[in-house]
C-alpha cells in the first residue's frame, strides 16, 4: 500500500515538473492558506518562525553555487574570455519548490494541534527573523559579488516569429 501510494506521489511529481508556473503558484496558494489559518487562530508562532527558518536556509540553498569557490572546488569564471561554466545550485529549483511545499504543508497541519502553539511574544519572534534573514543575504550577496556570480537566470533567449514572407510565384 505505502509503495503504491508512494509510486502515485512520484507519478504526479513528474508530471508538474515542466509546469514551474503552476508549481509556485500552487506553493503561493499553500502559502497564503497557512498564513489566513495562522492569523486566525492568532497563534502557532512558533511553528510560523522555525517554518521561516527552514525555508530561509532553502532559499540559502537555492541561490549558493554547488561548488563553493573558496573551497577546492572549480572556479567560476571572472572574465570574458574563460570557458564558460554554468551557474550549478547546491539546491535544484524543483528541490526547492518541493521542500518549501511540503514544509507549508506540514506546518498547515500542526496548526491542528493545540501542543504546537506554545505562547510567545511574537514581535521578538519576527524581529529577530528579519535580523538573521538580513544578516544571512547581506554575507550572501557579498559572496556573490566577491566571486561575481548571479544565481538567477531568465532561462533561455527566445526569438519571436518574424514576419512572414509569402513567395510570389
Amino acid at each position: 500500500m505505502s509503495a503504491k501510494f508512494n509510486q502515485r506521489v512520484q507519478y504526479w511529481l513528474d508530471k508538474s515538473s515542466p509546469h514551474t508556473t503552476a508549481r509556485w503558484a500552487t506553493l503561493v496558494i499553500a502559502l497564503l492558506c497557512y498564513v489566513a489559518r495562522v492569523w486566525f487562530l492568532r497563534g502557532f508562532y512558533i511553528v510560523s518562525y522555525g517554518l521561516g527558518i527552514y525555508n530561509l536556509n532553502l532559499l540559502l540553498g537555492f541561490i549558493t553555487p554547488q561548488f563553493d569557490p573558496e573551497s577546492e572546488g572549480p572556479e567560476l569564471p571572472t572574465k570574458a574570455d574563460e570557458e564558460f561554466r554554468p551557474f550549478v545550485r547546491r539546491l535544484p529549483e524543483f528541490k526547492f519548490w518541493f521542500a518549501s511545499l511540503k514544509s507549508v504543508l506540514i506546518g498547515t497541519a500542526m496548526t491542528f494541534f493545540s501542543v504546537f502553539d506554545v505562547p510567545v511574544f511574537w514581535p521578538i519572534l519576527l524581529l529577530y527573523w528579519f535580523v538573521l534573514f538580513f544578516v544571512t543575504m547581506k554575507r550572501q550577496i557579498r559572496h556573490m559579488i566577491k566571486y561575481r556570480y548571479v544565481p538567477f537566470s531568465f532561462g533561455k533567449k527566445r526569438y519571436g516569429k518574424g514576419p512572414v514572407v509569402k513567395d510570389s510565384k
